[in-house]
C-alpha cells in the first residue's frame, strides 16, 4: 500500500480551521483536535495518515463494493476525461457512458423497470422520487393523490425531503419545517418492536399498519409506499420474508405506488442484484446509489417502470427537473466499469453461495456472547444487538445508546471499521472480502466484545 507523506498536525489544524464534516458534533471534532486523517486503501483495508492500517467493515459508507485502489476504475475516468470529462443532458443532449449505463441498470432492474433518470447522491434519488411520484399522479389527473407513506426510523437521505421521507426523530428535529403531505407507519423491527413474537404474526401487524394508514388518510389520496428492502442506517433492520409480499399487495390494492429504496440493499449488498429481487417483489419504482460506482465518483439513479414513462410521455410536457451533473459522463464510465468488474468477478453470486453464509456462520458463532441479544445478516451486510441482559432485549443503563458506541471504538482501536446504531453494531465489508478477512473481522469483534464487557457492566 503506497503511501505519502503529510504533515498530519497541519491536516488536523485545518480540518478543525476549515472543513466541516458529515453528520458530526462540531464541538467534538474541535475538542478533540480534528478528524483521524484517512490517506489510502487498498483491497477490504484503509490506512489513516498515521500508518495504521483498518479492515473496513462498512465498505466506506455501505458502498465500496469492489474494494479500494481498484486501477480500472482510476483509468475508466481518465479515458472519459480526456474524450469528454463533462456535459449536461437539458439540451436535448446525452452522452455513451450515459446511455449505456441507463441500458445496463435496466438489464440488472429487468421486468417492467426500463427507464433511469440519473443524479448524484442517494439523497437526490429519493428526492426525485418524491417530485416524479406526485408529478406522475397530476399527469394522471388525480392531484390529489400526493401523500407518500414511508417508516418510522427509515433513513431515505439528509436533504430536507430526504430527511422529510425518512422516520429518523432527530433528524426531523433539525432544519425544518419538513416537505408536507409525508406519513409514517410502523418499521419492521422484532427485535424491538415485536420481541418474542412469532414472525410471520409481526410480518402481518407491521404490514397491516401500511393498510390502515392508506385507510385512515384516504386510498385516493395516497400516491406511493417507500421502503428500503433492509433498513440499512436504520440498524440493518431485515423484515421477515413475508412481509414485503405483504406489502406489494396492500399497494396493489389501492393503487399506490411502491418505491424500493436500493441505494444501500442495490448491486449485489443482498446476493442478489437489488434487494426487491432477494424478497420477489416488483416495484413500480428503484433509488440506488452507493454501490453503483462503488463510491469511487458520487452518481445514483432512479429506475422508472414503463408504465410511468408511457404516462409522461403520452400526456407531453417537460418534467422540470434535474441536475447540473445528472448523467454526468465521467461518473457513467466509473459506474459502467464498476458494473463489469462486479459481474467479471462473480461478486453477486459470491455474496450468494460463499462469503455471505460464512458472514452468517461467524455471526452464529458469537450469539454465544453474555451480550449479544440477536444477530442477523442477509448476503454481505449484518448486525450485533448488545444487551445488558441475556434471552432479553434490556440496554445497558435502561436505554438505547449507551452500549453501542463503546463497542465500536473498541472495535476501531483494534483494527475493524464498524458503526454504531444505538446499540446495534452493524457491519457492511466490501464485496471483495475474502474468508480469511472475514474470520480477522470476527476476531477482531469477539476480543473488543471481551473488553466492552466490563466496561459495560459499570454502567
Amino acid at each position: 500500500m503506497t503511501r505519502r507523506n503529510y504533515d498530519l498536525a497541519e491536516l488536523r489544524r485545518l480540518d478543525v480551521a476549515h472543513h466541516l464534516p458529515g453528520q458530526q458534533d462540531y464541538r467534538v471534532m474541535r475538542d478533540i483536535g480534528g478528524s483521524r486523517i484517512i490517506a489510502s486503501g487498498e483491497g477490504c483495508y484503509i490506512r489513516d495518515a498515521e500508518g495504521q492500517a483498518i479492515l473496513d467493515g462498512m465498505a466506506g459508507l455501505w458502498c465500496v463494493q469492489v474494494g479500494y485502489g481498484r486501477k480500472e476504475l482510476a483509468d475508466a475516468a481518465h479515458r472519459q476525461m480526456i474524450e469528454l470529462p463533462y456535459y449536461n443532458t437539458f439540451f436535448k443532449t446525452a452522452m455513451p457512458p450515459t446511455v449505456m449505463l441507463a441500458a445496463k441498470v435496466a438489464q440488472l432492474l429487468g421486468g417492467d423497470l426500463e427507464h433511469v433518470f440519473f443524479n448524484n447522491s442517494g439523497s437526490e434519488a429519493n428526492d426525485t422520487v418524491i417530485r416524479l411520484v406526485r408529478h406522475y399522479w397530476e399527469v394522471k389527473g388525480e392531484p390529489g393523490r400526493n401523500i407518500i407513506i414511508a417508516r418510522e426510523n427509515a433513513y431515505h437521505g439528509s436533504t430536507i425531503a430526504g430527511v422529510s421521507l425518512g422516520g429518523m426523530t432527530a433528524m426531523r428535529a433539525q432544519g425544518g419545517p419538513l416537505v408536507p403531505g409525508i406519513e409514517h407507519v410502523m418499521q419492521p423491527y422484532s427485535f424491538n418492536e415485536g420481541f418474542g413474537e412469532d414472525p410471520e404474526a409481526f410480518a402481518g401487524r407491521a404490514a397491516d399498519a401500511l393498510e390502515q394508514r392508506i385507510l385512515a388518510v384516504g386510498p385516493e389520496k395516497v400516491a406511493a409506499f417507500v421502503g428500503e428492502p433492509v433498513q440499512g442506517a436504520g440498524g440493518v433492520i431485515i423484515p421477515p420474508r413475508s412481509y414485503w409480499t405483504k406489502i406489494e399487495a396492500i399497494c396493489r390494492k389501492y393503487g399506490v405506488l411502491l418505491v424500493c429504496d436500493e441505494v444501500i440493499c442495490g448491486f449485489g449488498r443482498l446476493g442478489t442484484w437489488f434487494g426487491f429481487q432477494h424478497f420477489g417483489i416488483k416495484p413500480d419504482i428503484v433509488s440506488m446509489a452507493k454501490g453503483i460506482s462503488s463510491g469511487y465518483l458520487p452518481i445514483s439513479a432512479v429506475g422508472v417502470a414503463h408504465h410511468i414513462v408511457e404516462t409522461l410521455r403520452d400526456a407531453g410536457g417537460a418534467f422540470i427537473h434535474g441536475y447540473t451533473y445528472s448523467g454526468h459522463p465521467t461518473a457513467a464510465a466509473v459506474a459502467l466499469e464498476n458494473i463489469d468488474i462486479i459481474e467479471r468477478e462473480g461478486l453477486v453470486e459470491r455474496t450468494a453461495t460463499e462469503t455471505g453464509p460464512l458472514l452468517a456462520r461467524h455471526l452464529a458463532e458469537i450469539a454465544d456472547h453474555p451480550l449479544v441479544g440477536e444477530v442477523r445478516s442477509l448476503g454481505l451486510i449484518g448486525a450485533i444487538e448488545i444487551v445488558s441482559r441475556k434471552g432479553t432485549n434490556e440496554r445497558f443503563g435502561g436505554a438505547e445508546g449507551k452500549a453501542g458506541p463503546i463497542l465500536r471504538d473498541l472495535c476501531i482501536k483494534n483494527g475493524l471499521m464498524v458503526r454504531a446504531i444505538r446499540d446495534t453494531v452493524v457491519m457492511c465489508p466490501p464485496l471483495i472480502i475474502r474468508p480469511a478477512e472475514l474470520d480477522e473481522l470476527f476476531g477482531i469483534i469477539r476480543r473488543s466484545l471481551d473488553e466492552a464487557e466490563p466496561v459495560l457492566r459499570a454502567i
